[in-house]
């Protein structure tokens, strides 16, 4: 690898940003502040930073899937998101990879696909692409590749994901007010009548069956409800073996929370409301929210505000979710309303991420580290943009503007 130094940048270092040099050396941060050695990189005028970690990005899925039930090649999909990313500024991606009873775009077939693609793509990559499994946790038929995942290189992690009881719900009960998930008395929606059908028609597109056979199929799938919770400790057992850090999604209630962290997940990822993250920062817990809710200034479902819930000290990373320009965006954002100090917001797409997924080599600029960086030209009163995103030491993505 070639050994370079950054001049003339502004760094953020921690919770400062100063004027100083990076030296890289064989892919690791050598030295900050040191005489310059290598080949020179000019940073003047530009800010440098750890590059961005981003813990849940399915944005991957338009790539496989643009229009309900048109697929294009794995490869090619998988390829152009890479590229993606490192435009983006993103060194290290987790690619929420849904494994679901659903046929379809979301189905362990598909998964098996996509887990299997990376990885012979691996050395053409450009960016490290790692993987969460998002687990819907009613489909047992994904555990075989669960654990073979979470055996393999690259560990991912793990998200217990439950959209199934969210799908029966009462339709009275707002998701963010729903009961725990096996609670006796969960109330569930009637599905006698034609309009148990209709409420699954959206469902149904995604997975290329008709309102009426999906309507079936969840009310099958249902019938397994009973054995959830054990497939929850065989899976989470396999999980704590490789060392995989786990998150819990959309938790609505301390008791959701406090079950999945008795099982040793100990990311609340995207929790629905506000006492529930209190909750999570009360026990220790790492606490994430989706980047384009933060950009948009709200949740589109009606959740906590991640710009309040960052404001509030109830947010440690900031994931892509659906939308990979939305992290440096939403940084810029929180930037502008001066929710907190830019160093602090960008430890929320770099550090805080690191942490939660227990990357203690890269998050940071600090010598021995990884060399995962992202020069950016951030004008002020403009928006930010990536100008050249570096991978333990190698040139990811690089881009000239017009009048440079």
């Amino acid at each position: 690898m070639t050994d370079f130094t950054i001049t003339g940048a502004r760094v953020i270092l921690g919770d400062d940003i100063i004027d100083t040099p990076v030296a890289v050396s064989q892919g690791r941060i050598a030295s900050i502040g040191a005489p310059v050695s290598g080949t020179q990189i000019d940073g003047r005028g530009l800010i440098l930073a750890p590059a961005l970690i981003d813990l849940h990005g399915d944005a991957f899925e338009r790539q496989i899937m643009p229009r309900p039930n048109v697929f294009f090649p794995t490869d090619a999909a998988l390829l152009e998101t890479d590229r993606q990313l490192a435009a983006n500024g993103i060194a290290t991606a987790y690619h929420a990879l849904t494994l679901s009873w659903e046929p379809g775009l979301r189905s362990v077939t598909r998964g098996t696909d996509i887990i299997d693609t990376l990885a012979r793509l691996g050395p053409r990559l450009t960016v490290e692409n790692r993987v969460q499994l998002r687990w819907e946790t009613f489909c047992f038929e994904a555990e075989p590749l669960i654990t073979r995942a979470l055996r393999a290189g690259l560990t991912p992690s793990l998200a217990f994901n439950d959209h199934t009881s969210m799908a029966m719900l009462d339709s009275a009960v707002r998701l963010q007010d729903r009961p725990f998930e096996f609670a006796p008395d969960f109330p569930v929606t009637d599905t006698s009548g034609s309009r148990f059908v209709q409420i699954m028609e959206s469902r149904a597109k995604r997975s290329g069956l008709s309102p009426r056979a999906f309507a079936d199929l969840i009310l099958q799938i249902w019938d397994r409800r009973a054995e959830v919770p054990q497939a929850i400790a065989r899976m989470a057992a396999v999980a704590r073996d490789a060392g995989a850090p786990m998150l819990s999604h959309d938790d609505s209630q301390h008791e959701t929370r406090d079950f999945y962290r008795g099982h040793g997940a100990r990311t609340a990822e995207f929790p629905m409301q506000v006492a529930v993250a209190e909750t999570a920062r009360a026990r220790g817990d790492h606490i994430v929210f989706g980047a384009p809710n933060a950009l948009r200034g709200g949740s589109h479902i009606g959740s906590p505000g991640a710009a309040d819930m960052v404001e509030a000290g109830l947010c440690d990373a900031l994931a892509s979710d659906y939308y990979y320009p939305a992290m440096l965006a939403a940084v810029a954002r929180l930037d502008a309303e001066r929710r907190a100090p830019r160093a602090a917001l960008w430890q929320l797409v770099s550090t805080g991420p690191a942490r939660a997924m227990g990357l203690t080599d890269r998050g940071i600029i600090a010598a021995g580290l990884r060399a995962d960086l992202v020069l950016i030209d951030w004008p002020d009163n403009g928006p930010p943009a990536v100008r050249r995103t570096f991978v333990a030491g190698r040139t990811a993505y690089r881009a000239e503007p017009a009048t440079a």
